[in-house]
């Protein structure tokens, strides 16, 4: 393998991880509007909201397959 293609891995993988980082930032921000009831005029908003939570398990894969590619391309460029 090329040295580019391990920048690759190690790339993506820092994305992943920021990425990951980002959106569990956004979920922590969505739980507190989604779970603060006096603000919401509307409980049909309150209902039909997507749960926040999903973002935060997103978040988690994306920080996990980021720290893998980044362990992996760190790996495979000190090793070869």
């Amino acid at each position: 393998m090329l040295e580019v293609d391990y920048f690759i891995l190690v790339g993506m993988g820092g994305f992943f991880t920021l990425l990951g980082l980002a959106m569990l930032i956004w979920g922590k921000a969505e739980e507190k509007g989604y779970y603060d009831l006096a603000t919401h005029t509307d409980m049909k908003e309150f209902l039909e909201h997507p749960v926040p939570s999903s973002l935060k398990i997103g978040g988690r894969i994306a920080i996990a397959v980021g720290l893998f590619m980044l362990a992996m391309g760190g790996g495979l460029w000190l090793w070869g």
